[in-house]
């Protein structure tokens, strides 16, 4: 299983907004994954927010659904620069 973590910055003006995007975002998203997805911020930066899917069985497929809604629901219109998408899976057992 893979994981995904989504950073960026949002208008801190805008957070709302960003809030309610975002959050229809893990809504649309909790499919691919194992375990409900969620939204963080930055414990000492508010305009630093994550977002974290869990438990993914196809990556490619997650990837190309995530890059469809950050479009439909306008994601990109409430956040500040790119948003930065990072994969992570458990490490294999060191011998």
């Amino acid at each position: 299983m893979k994981h995904a973590y989504v950073y960026y910055r949002i208008d801190p003006v805008q957070a709302g907004l960003a809030a309610r995007r975002i959050d229809a975002l893990l809504d649309a998203l909790a499919r691919y994954c194992s375990q409900p997805p969620r939204r963080l911020r930055r414990c000492d930066d508010p305009s630093a927010w994550m977002e974290i899917y869990e438990g993914i069985a196809d990556f490619a497929a997650f990837s190309a659904a995530l890059d469809r809604a950050v479009l439909d629901l306008d994601c990109a219109g409430a956040t500040v620069g790119e948003r930065h998408l990072e994969c992570f899976s458990a490490s294999d057992p060191v011998s």
